[in-house]
């Protein structure tokens, strides 16, 4: 087989405005000496901070790891199940019961696989989508995005070829392009959307079977498939009302030199890596200074991390109490968005591909709860300005969908019955109760008695959305 070179593709380097130090070389290694000893509280000290900061990237990485123990393709209860460098596409929306990564959406069929480039280069592929709008995300251990295929990048229907850090193989013919990592575990996730109809559930179907992923040896220049509807089904692992626990603290300090040798570090961390890697080092062979350390992590945990699963806790703050970010996938050192992030809705696009707002709030500051019956309208002309499509989620205060008699868990371009006011301007319906006859197209069902968070997400976004001077309307509790 004949082969040619690829250019390399990468994610747009996230800028600075803070100048090196003009002794910048006197912070670098060798850091800390590692005969000197310890105290407890200082391990305590470096571990909650590293926790802090590596709660993303050991998030990964324990994705991976159960990636590694499936021996197939499946479905695992609602959710996909697929071997290291595969891929597993849903056929449907994903259904209410998935535990797996909190917030996810109704607007897409998903498809998700772990990434383990060291062991093989990997080929995705990608179908003929005509006019339909796709993404394919694909992140590295820091949840940063390196690799750019979807409408919005003008991709054509081909294979692309995914490879490591350290990866220096010839690149085959026919591949389209190359998009290099700098760690070798990622994770990947196509979104496909689909319209709310069971005509485009059929149309879908042949075009979801033409998304896999694959080692390069199994390359061979032609478009392979899967019959989704025929892989295994296996319980379902996540059962209960909360995402399932993928940080353990109990295993975190066994766990952290692995996370860090896969991702090297950036410009400017290199004297925080030594720093705890000397820790790790000393607790080695010191129980009680390991013991200090996995106390620090819970400790993070507790008063860190887990409050930034409310987004109302980060993110630039906006009219009537939105919130959103903009540096989606590209976090870099930015490690406070990079974990609230993680935490809260784990795998955001980037904001060409998809810009987020977030909120927990009605319009006067209150909690969002279903006590309360909310409308959400958009101005004539003013619903989300897309080259794509846009969607209003509810979830409930676990990040996940509240159960309902109607099993709508968000409205937007999808929903082809949404009804207009007389002024053009469009209500949405956010509240427990079914409301009169004329408004139920527009009824966005709530959680009865119970908090609840509302995420506006803005496919292929135009200029308004990404310069801020569109952000979405109040919800306006009515009296």
């Amino acid at each position: 087989m004949k082969t040619q070179k690829q250019p390399t593709a990468s994610a747009a380097p996230v800028t600075s405005d803070v100048a090196p130090s003009p002794i910048w070389s006197l912070a670098m290694p060798p850091g800390p000496d590692r005969r000197v000893k310890i105290t407890k509280e200082y391990a305590k000290h470096v571990a909650r901070d590293a926790f802090f900061w590596t709660w993303p990237l050991v998030n990964i990485y324990n994705k991976r790891l159960l990636a590694e123990k499936s021996k197939g393709l499946a479905y695992a209860g609602p959710v996909p199940a697929a071997p290291l460098n595969r891929i597993v596409m849903l056929t449907d929306y994903v259904a209410p019961d998935e535990r797996i990564v909190a917030c996810p959406n109704q607007d897409v069929a998903y498809g998700a696989g772990s990434l383990g480039l060291e062991k093989s280069p990997v080929v995705i592929q990608v179908p003929d989508f005509g006019n339909r709008f796709w993404v394919y995300q694909g992140v590295d251990l820091r949840s940063d995005s390196f690799v750019q295929i979807g409408k919005m990048y003008g991709s054509t229907p081909g294979f692309y070829l995914l490879t490591g850090p350290n990866w220096h193989g010839e690149v085959p013919q026919g591949i389209t392009a190359v998009f290099r990592a700098s760690t070798n575990t990622g994770y990947i996730v196509p979104r496909i959307f689909m319209d709310d109809t069971a005509e485009d559930r059929r149309v879908i179907q042949p075009l979801l079977q033409q998304i896999l992923m694959y080692p390069l040896a199994e390359y061979d220049g032609t478009m392979k498939s899967v019959d989704w509807n025929t892989i295994p089904k296996l319980p379902n692992p996540a059962t209960g009302e909360q995402e399932i626990i993928w940080v353990p603290t109990e295993s975190f300090v066994d766990t952290l030199p692995t996370v860090l040798a896969d991702a090297p570090p950036l410009p400017g961390e290199e004297a925080r890596y030594v720093q705890v890697l000397a820790v790790l080092d000393a607790a080695k062979n010191d129980q009680q200074l390991k013991t200090a350390m996995t106390e620090g992590a819970v400790e993070a945990e507790e008063q860190l991390v887990n409050p930034l699963f409310q987004s109302r806790n980060y993110g630039q703050q906006l009219p009537h109490n939105w919130s959103t970010i903009s540096n989606e996938a590209a976090f870099g050192t930015d490690y406070f968005t990079r974990t609230a992030v993680a935490k809260s809705n784990i795998f955001v696009n980037s904001p060409r591909e998809t810009k987020y707002f977030y909120q927990d709030l009605d319009n006067d500051g209150l909690r969002l709860n279903g006590s309360g019956n909310y409308t959400v309208t958009f101005a004539k002309g003013q619903t989300p300005p897309v080259y794509g499509f846009w969607s209003l989620t509810l979830y409930n205060k676990h990040h996940f969908f509240a159960p309902n008699e109607i099993n709508r868990y968000s409205v937007g371009t999808k929903n082809k019955d949404l009804t207009a006011n007389a002024d053009g301007s469009l209500t949405i319906y956010v509240q427990a109760d079914a409301p009169p006859n004329e408004q139920r197209t527009n009824w966005l069902p709530g959680p009865k008695d119970a908090e609840f968070s509302l995420y506006c997400r803005v496919y292929w976004p135009k200029p308004p959305v990404m310069n801020g001077s569109w952000t979405p309307p109040p919800v306006e509790r009515q009296k």
